[in-house]
């Protein structure tokens, strides 16, 4: 894909995808998701084409449940380490996996009953590139199927600065992060500094909810609702901790469920869902 950073796709390859959502703030994502997921999804056995879906956490525990599962991600690293994750699931097994370009998959027309899109959207940076992704999935879906779309928030990247300025770095102090924060809040292009103490994602875009509402419109889905995936739980200190904890672990949870769909405070959720039905 033309569009994807060089950079962003060198660090799957490089692995950092593995256990992202085993810690931190990956645990509030992964566990209100699968959530979610479970509310929309028709019942199992259905087929689920999980594109740009990393290394299959998701893949594999939908596999689980009885679905057939395909996965399909860009990084060949990915693909790979899908197959050392399935050991965790010595039960079951998808029903096939292969590298590939969100806006090109190599499936039938209306072929899926539902289609995670969980990570290229906001790695592709031109516009004209996410809606033929969008448009593929539409392409891909039955005539009731149901889209889950993630994008991460204009907001994230200066929220989560602020919550580390002066314990884990200094960031909000230089210039150059500064002005890439201010980008991203004026447009949502997410252009890493050259020079500074930042080492985030590379380019990247980052959706409002409206913007990403508008976009899934562009690519044929008109009956969106967005959901705010990690609410402001994110924000409560050693998170791994209180997960280990069924008690916290459920208060921190409660939180994010009270948040969700609130549209004047939306944008503190750090990541967004999408949820698609195509009419």
């Amino acid at each position: 894909m033309k569009s994807i950073d060089k950079e962003v796709l060198a660090g799957y390859n490089a692995g950092i995808e593995r256990n992202r959502l085993r810690t931190d703030l990956g645990l509030i994502e992964f566990e209100r998701t699968k959530e979610l997921l479970m509310e929309y999804l028709p019942k199992p056995p259905a087929i689920i084409y999980d594109i740009g879906g990393g290394y299959g956490e998701y893949a594999w525990w939908l596999a689980s449940k009885g679905y057939d599962v395909y996965l399909f991600d860009l990084a060949e690293t990915n693909i790979r380490m899908s197959e050392e994750l399935g050991l965790e699931y010595p039960s079951c097994s998808l029903r096939g996996s292969a590298v590939s370009d969100a806006r090109k998959i190599a499936r039938s027309d209306k072929s899926a009953d539902a289609i995670l899109l969980m990570g290229p959207l906001y790695h592709i940076t031109e516009y004209n590139e996410r809606i033929e992704a969008i448009k593929e999935s539409y392409r891909l879906l039955k005539d009731d199927g149901v889209l889950f779309t993630a994008s991460i928030t204009p907001y994230a990247t200066l929220l989560w600065a602020t919550t580390v300025f002066g314990t884990k770095n200094r960031l909000l102090e230089e210039e150059d992060f500064m002005l890439m924060v201010e980008r991203e809040l004026k447009d949502g292009s997410h252009i890493k500094p050259e020079k500074g103490a930042y080492k985030g994602i590379g380019n990247s875009h980052f959706h409002t909810a409206n913007e990403l509402k508008s976009e899934l419109a562009a690519g044929g889905f008109f009956n969106t609702r967005i959901h705010g995936v990690v609410g402001g739980a994110w924000l409560a200190p050693d998170i791994d901790t209180l997960f280990k904890n069924k008690k916290s672990r459920e208060a921190l949870m409660r939180t994010v469920r009270l948040l969700d769909g609130k549209e004047d405070i939306i944008g503190l959720s750090t990541h967004i869902l999408g949820v698609s039905k195509k009419k």
